[in-house]
């Protein structure tokens, strides 16, 4: 933990705030026994690919399945726009987690290769979009992490800076994205990807739990 401790915090999505692994395979199968296959989605795969994302991701859980990877990724975006977002999506204690460091008074963003229109449902689904400042998915317009411009967009709406925000991820994307970012790096000990997050950065905190984020934080009633 940074000394003196955040007055803000810029979190990843998936992997780190949510299990988005079971939405994935979830649709996965679904499109597999659209196409007449008993085969199902790998959650090992899923979990692996999750950092890299997009149509890759699509490709490796659909395996021989694949056909044209755009296509393929397009038609996951356009069932996941409309399928229900599980109401124990987000890891334990996050919820709770959250709520006490916004009524603390740090300020939270969201900083994700996920599509901007996903991150806004999901989090809108969750009862979680009320407690950040800033919630910044992919964009065509943006580059996606680990460029820094989705974090240093984030860290601008949440009126902050590297100087006092901490970034929370799970994988070696993060740990990049940070870096590039120029902000501290904490990964959670349940991420995706936390195996090469510690290899990217073997020095960086891992949080046992959400509550640890708080303890940590040591956050003041001020504003």
């Amino acid at each position: 933990m940074p000394a003196p401790p955040p007055d803000a915090i810029l979190f990843d999505l998936d992997g780190t705030l949510i299990d988005s692994v079971r939405i994935t395979c979830a649709i996965i199968d679904a499109m597999l026994a659209a196409r007449g296959s008993d085969d199902r989605a790998d959650p090992a795969i899923a979990r692996a690919m999750d950092a890299v994302g997009g149509a890759a991701m699509i490709a490796a859980v659909l395996g021989r399945h694949c056909r044209d990877p755009d296509a393929e990724i397009a038609e996951f975006r356009a069932r996941h726009a409309v399928v229900s977002t599980p109401s124990d999506l987000a890891f334990p204690g996050v919820t709770a987690a959250l709520a006490a460091l916004h009524d603390a008074g740090i300020r939270l963003g969201i900083c994700s290769n996920k599509p901007q229109a996903l991150c806004d449902k999901i989090l809108a689904d969750l009862d979680l979009a009320r407690y950040f400042g800033a919630i910044v998915g992919a964009r065509p317009d943006r580059p996606r992490k680990p460029a820094p411009d989705a974090a240093r967009f984030a860290m601008a709406g949440m009126a902050a800076d590297a100087a006092i925000c901490l970034y929370v991820g799970d994988s070696a994307v993060d740990v990049a994205t940070a870096h590039a970012a120029g902000l501290p790096i904490m990964l959670v000990g349940w991420g995706y990807g936390l195996a090469g997050a510690r290899s990217a950065a073997p020095d960086a905190p891992v949080l046992a739990s959400m509550d640890e984020l708080v303890r940590l934080a040591r956050p003041s009633p001020a504003a």
